[in-house]
């Protein structure tokens, strides 16, 4: 059986962000998305898609499912009901590196805010923290180029 991906996004603040991973989980294979907290959605409140969104995910936005939740703890536990291993992309010191990670599981990635990353209390709800080890003088990569990073990684299992 193939397995499958979920994509948990954090309470992400930018539109761009959220859209350039709505794009990029569509080509690496990833089914579903959760939106929690403060990530923009698709659609605005009167249920209309946004242009901004639209204009970054290219279409993705239509052929990704998504469901909004108000918390990621409530994301979490919907795909952990449905078997999937939750796994977190953040710099702890529990974390380990994202090549020397492998499951035969279906898995939820869950990405963080942009300039905060993931809360201690949701970390504290994952199965697994992965970090992308960084080389130069800046501490963290933007979340759509780590988020990229991990899909692809976790797909080619």
């Amino acid at each position: 059986m193939e397995k499958k991906y979920i994509l948990i996004l954090d309470s992400l603040r930018s539109v761009h962000n959220t859209a350039s991973l709505f794009r990029t989980a569509d080509g690496a294979g990833f089914s579903e998305i959760f939106l929690c907290g403060t990530t923009p959605t698709p659609i605005d409140r009167f249920g209309r898609k946004r242009k901004d969104f639209a204009k970054v995910a290219l279409g993705a936005e239509d052929f990704l499912s998504w469901k909004y939740f108000e918390t990621t703890k409530d994301a979490i536990e919907k795909a952990k009901e449905r078997g999937f291993s939750v796994v977190a992309l953040e710099q702890n010191p529990n974390s380990v590196l994202f090549e020397d990670f492998k499951s035969q599981k279906n898995i939820a990635l869950v990405l963080g805010e942009e300039t905060q990353g993931i809360r201690q209390s949701t970390i504290d709800l994952c199965d697994t923290i992965l970090e992308i080890p960084m080389r130069g003088n800046k501490e963290s990569l933007n979340v759509s180029v780590a988020g990229a990073i991990l899909m692809y990684y976790l797909t080619q299992e």
